[in-house]
């Protein structure tokens, strides 16, 4: 009776022990793939970064440095080292778990991209085996028992220490975003998008973004203000305008995809021509900017090119809307894509010859000019704090503007009736009907309002890129902006947020412009990870709060989601 006794109480003592040793162990391991990332990894500077030197981390080594470090910390966190709790509120195993994926992934690709491009393993120095080997350790991490436990009550901080924690997490974002579109070569930004992929599904499950979530949603007018600042301040940390009319790009086409996912994620239609309507508007801005090769020898002030190219676009929702928006599903989809290319079509026939010279047919319009508000010409460089900021620097500015405008147009429409109406219409139309609601009128409403918006970009790409061509405006093409990626930017991101599709749109403006060598196969790519999204994540990177309940409703505590009204009563809501 005594030994079993003796025996019964030793076994948790002995998996405690066992399961600090493996912590251990996997602390160890990522400390063995820091120190690895100080070692010459490949004797030749022929492998972009300069892996070379020893004592100084070049590259992907520094990916490699941060994601080792990644596991040092949430392994001294599992070990209850005072001070590191705060990493883990909901538990460590999974993290550990997927930021050992992650420093295996980035030294592993690196290795593996060495040998590739040199010819070989033997292009590679000891200290690229060491790393191989040293980022294996941390993978006993999948020994460790779950510990996933619910998220104890934060701790109280003063208000000044939460204000001053939420503009540090807005800085290091800002930090990592600037870092990803630098990014100078394709192993490079590869290699940042393992790191900052697995960081970022384990910073989920060890509960630490939820933290951040809840401390956002209590300071909501801080947090508008912080990511203003930082969103803002990108151009200052650029010495040229090479990356930032990337990040001009990425703000269209984010605006786009906004007013996309008010028709697609709000209202619940699917529309497969909505670039379209971002060619109406840049063609019309194109039209009345005063380029040698417009039709009308005119040229609209700023205000007004923008007002009338959403003022055009729509016009043109409302046009194509009325007779259409009575279909449902498949056959909106199908009536939707027609317009797209018919417009594309029009645009190239009409050129004189095939039709009226109003576009100069497959030639577009080019030559068109700078913008110029209030003696304020964005085609100049200009010193702001000591700081000259380039032309794009000025129109980034501009788009950070007009991609307020936006988020705000969304927000306040989601929380009206309207909005309430959108969603009811979305999840039961013969329900919504029924209630009282007139959805052929909401759902013009909101095919028009998202056709506005959509406009309002299409004026300001019109002078950025200085030009516009028929070709442009596709529904599906490896360059974005078009049809396929702007709908491909709303679900991956998540329908009905507002984060969401703008995170969707940088990733899929940011792989194409760095990832060149996958020109031909990018499509093939997006229809994988489309499909993968399909399979793990069907609610998107960023879930609304009726997407989180719906497709995890035994598991909430490990999906983001944005703090949007549940939409469960929105029926009854709108029809009241």
């Amino acid at each position: 009776m005594t030994d079993t006794t003796k025996t019964t109480d030793l076994v948790p003592a002995d998996s405690d022990s066992r399961t600090a040793t493996l912590r251990w162990v996997t602390a160890f391991g990522g400390l063995a793939t820091v120190a690895s990332a100080f070692m010459s990894w490949t004797y030749t500077d022929e492998f972009p970064g300069d892996l070379t030197v020893y004592g100084y981390p070049g590259g992907l080594q520094v990916l490699s440095l941060v994601a080792g470090a990644l596991v040092v910390f949430h392994s001294l966190a599992a070990l209850g080292i005072k001070g590191l709790g705060w990493l883990a509120p909901t538990g460590t195993s999974k993290a550990l778990r997927l930021f050992a994926l992650g420093a295996l992934g980035t030294t592993w690709y690196t290795v593996v991209a060495i040998a590739a491009k040199l010819g070989g393993l033997a292009n590679l120095e000891p200290g690229g085996f060491v790393a191989a080997v040293a980022s294996l350790v941390p993978l006993v991490a999948f020994l460790l028992p779950d510990d996933t436990r619910p998220a104890p009550p934060a701790k109280e901080l003063p208000s000044w220490a939460e204000v001053l924690l939420i503009v540090a997490v807005f800085g290091i974002g800002l930090y990592i975003v600037t870092y990803g579109i630098d990014t100078e070569y394709a192993e490079l930004f590869t290699g940042y998008l393992i790191t900052v992929g697995f960081a970022a599904a384990a910073f989920v499950k060890s509960g630490l973004l939820g933290r951040i979530s809840a401390l956002t949603t209590k300071y909501r007018q801080m947090t508008v203000i912080a990511a203003f600042v930082a969103a803002a301040a990108f151009p200052f940390t650029q010495n040229t305008d090479t990356y930032t009319l990337v990040a001009v790009n990425i703000l269209i086409f984010a605006t786009v995809a906004l007013g996309l996912n008010i028709v697609v994620g709000l209202a619940g239609l699917l529309d497969l021509g909505y670039v379209a309507f971002l060619g109406v508007g840049a063609y019309t801005a194109a039209i009345v900017s005063g380029s040698t090769a417009s039709v009308l020898d005119i040229q609209f002030p700023f205000w007004a090119s923008v007002l009338t190219g959403a003022a055009a676009s729509l016009v043109f929702g409302v046009v194509i809307g009325a007779p259409t928006l009575r279909l449902r599903g498949d056959y909106l989809a199908i009536v939707t894509l027609g317009f797209g290319e018919i417009f594309r079509i029009s645009m190239g026939n009409l050129d004189g010859t095939s039709g009226p010279d109003i576009t100069n047919g497959p030639n577009g319009i080019p030559n068109i000019p700078d913008l110029e508000f209030f003696g304020f010409d964005f085609g100049e460089s200009h010193t702001v704090l000591g700081v000259v900021l380039g032309p794009y620097a000025n129109y980034y500015l501009l788009m950070l503007l007009a991609m307020i405008l936006v988020v705000l147009i969304f927000n306040r429409s989601e929380s009206s009736r309207i909005g309430r109406a959108w969603v009811a219409i979305r999840e039961d139309e013969t329900a919504a009907t029924a209630m009282g609601i007139n959805g052929f009128r909401v759902k013009l409403i909101a095919f028009a309002l998202g056709a506005t918006l959509a406009g309002l970009a299409g004026t300001v790409q019109a002078h950025v890129q200085h030009t516009v061509v028929p070709e442009m405006y596709l529904f599906a093409h490896p360059v974005p902006p078009n049809s396929a990626f702007l709908l491909a930017a709303v679900i991956l991101g998540g329908m009905g947020t507002v984060s969401g599709p703008l995170i969707g749109a940088a990733l899929l403006y940011m792989i194409p412009a760095k990832l060149q060598f996958l020109h031909d196969y990018q499509l093939l790519g997006f229809g994988v990870a489309l499909i993968l999204l399909m399979r793990f994540r069907p609610e998107g990177l960023i879930a609304n709060r009726r997407a989180k309940l719906e497709y995890h409703e035994n598991d909430q505590s490990d999906v983001p989601d944005e703090d949007t009204p549940d939409s469960g009563v929105s029926i009854a809501k709108a029809g009241a």
